[in-house]
């Protein structure tokens, strides 16, 4: 039961990391600056949006990783 809710979980959050991590503005904008245009290209950067942003990331990368060494241990174990 807990390896089906590890799987689900390892699914979603690396569907999310894919998204927002191309979400991210880089070198050369991004798919953010898509969306906005130049008017967001002014605004973001370090902007509340941008921080957020890195934070959420930073949050769903965690997940995944947690889900990650969990399932490992679990295949180990099992």
């Amino acid at each position: 039961m807990i390896e089906v809710v590890l799987n689900v979980l390892l699914v979603l959050t690396s569907t999310l990391l894919v998204v927002l991590i191309l979400l991210h503005r880089g070198k050369g904008g991004g798919l953010s600056s898509m969306f906005g245009g130049a008017a967001s290209a002014s605004l973001s950067g370090s902007s509340v949006v941008e921080k957020n942003l890195n934070r959420l990331t930073i949050f769903t990368a965690l997940i995944w990783t947690v889900c990650i060494v969990g399932l490992g241990i679990l295949v180990k174990v099992g």
